[in-house]
């Protein structure tokens, strides 16, 4: 299963007798999943249903999800207000003679604010059902699109994530390289130190000797540190491979990543060894925020 990246847009529209809608939906990169709903009224319904088909469909992303209306296509249906129409001409008939005016016309009338009236056409509970269906129909297939354009950011992501892991273990190979990562170089500080001690006044314990070499082979060996970071690129790469929503074990990796890199900076008394951990430091950084995109 490949991995898919949480940032996303999807539109799909959709229609019902007189009316038609267009959802649509944009994700981006959240630590969990949060969704924020915007429903126009009369459709609060769908809240419920929308938020329980999101959930099925995402693990991690914050999404906008928003449902909007269109005008109908298809004329409404009006009545003449015949009270109102019979008051109005009522009172131009009081005027009549009194003010010299022509009969009204009858586009004037229609034109008063009332005597024109939509008609409010009452939905059954099997046309609401029927159009409720059809929307979140609409729905899922907005999220089909939205899955799909998260999958094809994934693909990238994932090409970029393994280039990061190819430098990480090319990085750590060239560490690895270093004379200050030799054993002969660490036996030789080590000699180095049990000289200057012995030379000592007054002079050390040989148990205080011992515990002070082992201090220092423990300093200087950063081959526990290159190998776990070995352990790190292959574990990634299972990840990967194995796909589906692993973005929070990757970036569980990625603080793991960054502790060696530490650590072995830190132990670093060589000015190669330095620069390189540097590198993997940078390289861990880009891991990692390329990582936080993956759902």
């Amino acid at each position: 299963m490949p991995i898919a990246s949480m940032t996303g847009f999807a539109r799909a529209a959709g229609r019902h007798g007189a009316r038609s809608w267009t959802w649509e939906l944009r994700s981006v990169n959240a630590r969990g999943l949060d969704l924020r709903l915007r429903l126009p009224p009369g459709f609060e319904a769908l809240e419920g249903p929308a938020r329980a088909a999101v959930a099925d469909r995402l693990k991690r992303g914050s999404v906008a999800l928003a449902l909007q209306l269109a005008e109908s296509a298809e004329p409404g249906r009006y009545r003449i207000n015949t009270d109102m129409l019979d008051q109005v001409l009522a009172l131009a008939g009081s005027y009549r003679g009194r003010v010299d005016a022509a009969a009204p016309r009858l586009d004037a009338l229609l034109a008063i604010r009332g005597v024109v009236e939509p008609i409010d056409e009452q939905e059954s509970e099997a046309e609401r059902e029927q159009r409720q269906a059809a929307v979140l129909a609409s729905l899922a297939e907005a999220l089909a699109a939205l899955g799909s354009a998260r999958l094809a950011e994934g693909r990238r992501l994932e090409a970029v994530l393994l280039q990061r892991l190819d430098e990480i273990e090319a990085l750590a190979a060239r560490a690895a390289a270093t004379a200050a990562a030799q054993p002969e170089a660490i036996r030789a500080r080590i000699r180095q130190l049990v000289a200057e001690l012995l030379e000592a006044q007054p002079a050390l314990p040989e148990e205080r000797l011992l515990q002070e070499a082992a201090l220092v082979a423990g300093r200087a060996d950063v081959r526990e540190e290159l190998d776990r970071l070995g352990a790190h690129v292959q574990a990634a790469r299972e990840l990967l491979k194995r796909g589906g929503a692993v973005g929070r074990q990757l970036d569980f990796l990625c603080q793991e990543f960054n502790r060696e890199a530490n650590t072995l900076c830190s132990k670093s008394a060589d000015i190669e060894l330095t620069r390189i951990g540097l590198e993997l430091k940078t390289a861990i950084e880009q891991l990692r925020e390329q990582a936080q995109n993956v759902e």
